[in-house]
């Protein structure tokens, strides 16, 4: 295994701009504004040949009490002493302050092993600055530029006695969809299963306060993610490695989604936007609704938008436990799912609270039940069984007098699933009868909720001899030994 480093240090001096820059991809969101992260964000490093674990934190700030920066300090403390070693970043150019010294001490209690670093050196601006970071008693002060690069060979240098010799591990790729299956839909598919290696990766989505971080941390059974009253804390798309029930899972906890007129701050920009490319990087995507104020547009447009990228869909109502009237609140929540996501018919719908844990393994379940079906395959000989069976029911419409015949089905893809079928008039078939043939692929094969894509393919029913030379005739006479026509 590889080893891991936190990056600590009061707010604003480079932290989330360093981790960046080690991890290759803009991952945390950077601004001039000081305490931007909140969360402790994980990414795979790469440092020459290093590879590693690296963590970014929020600023450490002298609060000690229940506030919000408060609970930020405490959870950065804990990465602090889950890490193999810190990073100690200030700035180069403002020098050691008192919080600085504080913390400085804190660290050599906590860590087993301290990197001091000096942001911000470029130039000679610093030197004052990186001269005083030798009084904190944590060694020589690296000289680092995150912002261009500068002074990672030293870094390199003091985190290459941490490496293990068989650190190597990969980073996080994107789930695979859009698998090709072959004709009969049966072979050459890989197991789905999650593995370690590969596990499930479920994106929690919603809007503001409706308890995200609350129920990731209800599922990790630790406080491992920022809560709070506050509404919109959770401001990146955080990222957290699980064994849920037996099943490796990496879920996605993100900054809660707002309507587009509502969302000025450009800091909000940036996380929404993480959030939605953390529903791209999902299998599994659990859209999270408020019990008091369930289906609201944008829980509708969030929804909408995982079925659009393919994802497999779960909708849990949390705050369930505070729900007086549940009987008659769950018959409201099921009429008014049906009538107004029906891309999603049939998807699961379940109850849970994140404050007591009730309702999780019923989560759980829905999660695999909905992995399952967007991984499902049929033969290409039950395909058009069932199609024969929809079009005796159903015939298809005949526009313009020509009728629209169906010939062939099979599936294409799955994850999710996809299918095909080839027809006369492709482009002349109304949505209402695609739409038709989608909810019994629903239906009959026990496909609840999953996207469907079905494709219209046109398939040419010409005359295989028409434009062919007409020169048989010809031939048959010489063959014969006749003459030209006319006679002998």
């Amino acid at each position: 295994m590889s080893f891991t480093l936190a990056i600590v240090g009061r707010p604003n001096v480079g932290k989330s701009t360093l981790f960046n820059r080690l991890v290759g991809k803009r991952l945390a969101l950077v601004d001039d504004q000081p305490g931007v992260t909140r969360d402790l964000r994980e990414g795979e490093a790469r440092l020459a040949d290093l590879r590693f674990t690296v963590i970014d934190t929020a600023g450490l700030e002298t609060a000690t009490d229940d506030s919000l920066e408060g609970r930020m300090r405490r959870l950065t403390e804990r990465a602090v002493e889950m890490a193999d070693a810190c990073l100690f970043v200030i700035d180069a150019r403002t020098g050691v302050t008192p919080t600085d010294e504080i913390f400085a001490e804190i660290l050599r209690k906590r860590s087993a092993h301290v990197i001091l670093a000096a942001n911000k050196a470029e130039g000679s601006a610093a030197d004052a600055g990186v001269l005083e970071a030798y009084s904190l008693g944590l060694g020589e002060p690296i000289r680092l530029s995150a912002e261009h690069g500068e002074g990672l060979n030293d870094l390199y240098a003091q985190l290459m006695p941490l490496a293990d010799a068989h650190a190597a591990k990969a980073e996080e790729t994107a789930p695979v969809v859009d698998v090709e299956v072959d004709e009969e839909g049966e072979t050459n598919l890989p197991d789905h299963a999650p593995t370690p290696a590969r596990p499930l990766q479920v994106a929690v989505v919603g809007r503001p306060n409706a308890g995200k971080s609350t129920l990731i941390n209800r599922i990790l059974g630790e406080e491992r993610l920022l809560t709070g009253p506050e509404a919109g804390i959770t401001r990146d798309a955080i990222s957290l490695s699980i064994d849920w029930n037996g099943v490796p899972m990496r879920i996605f906890d993100t900054a809660g989604m707002r309507k587009k007129a509502k969302v000025q701050e450009k800091l909000e920009k940036l996380s929404v936007g993480d959030g939605l490319r953390a529903v791209k990087f999902a299998e599994v995507v659990v859209v999270l609704l408020d019990a008091a104020i369930p289906f609201e547009q944008q829980d509708l447009r969030i929804a909408d938008l995982a079925e659009r990228e393919g994802r497999a869909v779960v909708v849990a109502v949390n705050k369930w436990d505070v729900e007086p009237e549940k009987s008659q609140k769950m018959r409201d929540l099921r009429e008014a799912f049906e009538r107004l996501l029906p891309q999603l018919r049939g998807a699961p719908l379940v109850t849970v609270s994140a404050k007591t844990g009730k309702g999780l393994d019923r989560l759980h379940d829905a999660i695999m039940r909905a992995h399952d079906v967007w991984n499902r395959r049929i033969s290409t000989a039950h395909l058009n069984r069932w199609l024969a069976g929809m079009l005796e029911q159903h015939p298809p419409p005949a526009p313009g007098g020509r009728r629209i015949k169906l010939r062939y089905m099979t599936q294409a893809k799955t994850r999710p699933p996809g299918f095909v079928v080839m027809c006369s008039l492709p482009d002349k078939m109304p949505e209402s009868y695609t739409r038709y043939l989608v909810n019994g692929l629903r239906e009959d094969f026990d496909m609840p909720g999953t996207p469907i894509r079905l494709y219209m393919r046109s398939q040419s029913d010409k005359n295989p001899y028409k434009g062919r030379k007409k020169s048989t005739p010809s031939r048959l006479r010489k063959h014969l030994g006749k003459g030209p026509a006319g006679g002998r």
